[in-house]
C-alpha cells in the first residue's frame, strides 16, 4: 500500500499491486487494473519510488534490482 494525496489535497492509501499505467497529463494520473483512474499531487517520479519501495517491502522486487535502477538514474 502507499499513501498519495488527491489534488483536493485529501490524503488516501492505494494498494501499489494494481497499478497498470502511472502518466503525466501534466497532473499524475494513476490507472489501476480495474480502469479506475486516480489524480494525485505527487509527482510521476515520486510515485514509481512509493511503488518500488513498496514491491521491496513485499520481496516482489529485489534490494539488486532497485539499486540498479537508481543506478541508472
Amino acid at each position: 500500500m502507499i499513501k498519495l494525496t488527491r489534488l483536493n489535497g485529501k490524503p488516501f492509501i492505494i494498494n501499489a499491486i494494481y497499478i497498470e499505467t502511472i502518466e503525466s497529463f501534466p497532473d499524475t494520473t494513476i490507472t489501476l487494473t480495474n480502469n479506475r483512474k486516480y489524480v494525485v499531487r505527487e509527482k510521476e517520479e515520486e510515485v514509481i519510488q512509493l511503488v518500488e519501495k513498496f514491491y521491496q517491502s513485499v520481496n516482489l522486487l529485489g534490494r539488486q534490482q532497485l539499486e540498479d535502477n537508481e543506478d541508472e538514474e
